[in-house]
């Protein structure tokens, strides 16, 4: 992907009217912590187009990126750390499903995960709520250069056997730091865009 034009063009609040968009979208979900923001940047080649914040929780909206006036990547709110309370946790989750359900151009979900660790309670209910919502999850292991290289495939078996992946599910072991998986993201989501630009 060359990236010529980036920008954030949509903020959806807990009471915004989700956008009617004309091209496709990716969408990324992961826990309030795990480098959603990061990532984006690192997608982007951009420094702090995602605001990245030493206080989980930080995004509590659903921001569209649009690329090159050809699609969108859409950060969800984060999970599980926000010191928020349960009812705007809830409202959160009111407003992803909103999204998974009304979005009509959206080509696929990526879940991100902390390689280090294996995958959480709340990691666990994220994939199968994605999966409850006619979407199949591509996992995206973040923080990989803070493992050895040889502990990565260790790792990798945890969050599938912890997630309970089916047989040939791809897990992408990623760091924003080395950019380790960069060009592997890019490759499936352009993949999956133009399967179904094929199809149509």
């Amino acid at each position: 992907m060359v990236i010529k034009h980036v920008a954030l063009d949509i903020v959806c609040g807990i009471t915004s009217t989700l956008p009617k968009n004309q091209v496709p979208e990716i969408a990324f979900a992961g826990k309030s912590n795990v480098g959603k923001s990061s990532l984006i940047n690192a997608l982007l080649n951009r420094k702090s187009l995602a605001r990245t914040s030493a206080s989980p929780g930080k995004t509590q909206t659903i921001n569209f990126y649009n690329v090159n006036h050809e699609m969108y990547l859409v950060d969800l709110p984060g999970y599980g750390y926000a010191k928020v309370s349960q009812s705007v946790k809830e409202q959160w989750g009111k407003l992803i499903e909103r999204y998974l359900h009304q979005s009509k151009q959206l080509k696929a979900v990526f879940l991100l995960v902390d390689i280090r660790h294996d995958p959480s309670e709340n990691d666990k209910t994220m994939y199968n709520w994605i999966l409850h919502n006619g979407y199949q999850p591509i996992i995206i292991a973040t923080k990989a250069d803070k493992l050895k290289r040889s502990q990565i495939p260790k790792q990798v078996k945890a969050i599938k056997e912890g997630l309970k992946l089916a047989p040939g599910s791809v897990v992408i072991p990623f760091s924003a730091q080395t950019k380790q998986g960069r060009e592997e993201i890019w490759n499936l989501a352009e993949q999956l865009l133009f399967q179904e630009t094929e199809a149509e």
